[in-house]
């Protein structure tokens, strides 16, 4: 195959290769700001049945080819695994594979209907299951089904000798840059990164999540890396530690001493609101997280609310609806469905003040509960109307502080 390398695989172990794209441009995916940047990442096994495991974005496809390239002639890829159908990771692999033409590929039993649901495949995909195995030669893959984490197709895949865990999306971050390793970046970045993409993408999946790494220990896996399919690789035992212990935490979203207020205004009367709301939350001894959505973004807002026991919402009524921003934000975090959540309501309004059932109506879907009667002022906010959000705030500080002991 005619493909020059130009871009380069990067070695993993003496056998693995990391095969994959960086997207340096990417800022939004799945619906929230991914201000680094992203990987797609995909691995390259040199064993007796050379394996390429996972795919790119489609846009991407050349990358792929120039870095496997850059080891071996494509067309001597055996076999091919798909961990996860999603077109990130598979837009390119229908054409992959009519160009190298493998002798198999391989997905679970939800990844073989939906990569053939999704493309036009030429050859058949065999399906696997928990516990199947396939020998490379010289190592052997073992595959784990994970569903819906975060699609029903996601799986898997562990190269036994190599100690590799293949994890698909889970563990995984949106984060561009010029090192592959976990252990190269600043852990601020890291738990920041993947703090995000767990909120976003994986705290829908939570209860899953704590089943999985419930049952984990009983298939005898000695992980030494952990390649995820966006992101750093793991290889530092202390860093494999790290990210296990922080998906154990976000998974069992424990109540914490943080309460977010969250809020769009108009002409600054909910502002106000909220800015007496917050010192009502300091003085209770509770930590604000303020934000005005129209300054930020929902996934800004939804990483915060992760480390959140409250959740204090706002909005002034325009048209007799809640603010367009606010509407936004809260229909993206119900779909996430946080749990453990206590909460309250503020706005202000000119003549008819809709808005506020509507927040209600928004912060009983998402489970949270409304823990203070709601404020509700007419146009702009005196002291005493202000005084009202103050002790609002106070009441959510003190009710958490309590559901914490």
């Amino acid at each position: 195959m005619n493909n020059p390398h130009y871009l380069k695989a990067v070695k993993v172990t003496e056998k693995v290769y990391w095969v994959g794209a960086v997207d340096w441009n990417v800022n939004e995916f799945h619906g929230y700001r991914t201000e680094r940047g992203s990987t797609y990442n995909a691995f390259l096994i040199m064993d007796e049945k050379i394996t390429l495991i996972d795919a790119v974005k489609a846009p991407f496809k050349d990358h792929l080819l120039s870095r496997i390239s850059s080891v071996v002639d494509p067309e001597k890829i055996d076999y091919i695994v798909s961990n996860h159908a999603e077109p990130d990771h598979s837009g390119c692999l229908a054409e992959i594979a009519r160009l190298v033409k493998p002798e198999k590929i391989f997905a679970s039993v939800a990844g073989q209907k939906a990569l053939m649901q999704h493309y036009d495949f030429d050859m058949p995909i065999e399906a696997v299951k928990t516990g199947d195995e396939i020998s490379l030669g010289q190592d052997t893959l073992k595959f784990i089904e994970t569903k819906m984490l975060h699609w029903p197709d996601s799986m898997f895949s562990y190269l036994v000798n190599d100690k590799i865990l293949f994890s698909q999306d889970a563990f995984g971050m949106h984060l561009a840059g010029s090192s592959l390793f976990a252990d190269e970046y600043e852990h601020d970045v890291l738990h920041w990164e993947a703090e995000k993409y767990y909120a976003n993408i994986l705290l829908l999946y939570s209860g899953k999540i704590k089943q999985l790494l419930e049952k984990l220990p009983e298939f005898n896996l000695d992980i030494r890396y952990i390649a995820p399919d966006h992101g750093p690789i793991y290889r530092d035992p202390k860093d494999i530690g790290m990210v296990i212990d922080w998906y154990r935490n976000w998974a069992e979203q424990p109540l914490s001493n943080n309460a977010l207020v969250v809020y769009d205004t108009m002409w600054n009367s909910t502002e106000k609101m909220a800015m007496s709301i917050a010192d009502g939350l300091r003085d209770a001894g509770v930590e604000p997280i303020v934000i005005k959505i129209s300054a930020r973004d929902r996934s800004f807002v939804a990483t915060e609310l992760l480390n959140c026991g409250a959740i204090i919402a706002g909005s002034p009524t325009l048209n007799n609806n809640i603010f367009p921003s606010m509407a936004d934000v809260l229909t993206y975090l119900k779909g996430l469905r946080p749990q453990n959540r206590i909460g309250a309501v503020f706005g202000s309004y000119g003549w008819s003040g809709e808005a506020i059932k509507q927040l209600e109506d928004y912060l009983r879907d998402m489970s949270v509960e409304l823990v203070a009667d709601s404020v509700k002022q007419k146009y702009v906010p005196k002291s005493n109307d202000l005084e009202a959000c103050y002790q609002l705030g106070i009441k959510v500080g003190q009710e958490l502080l309590q559901r914490l002991k």
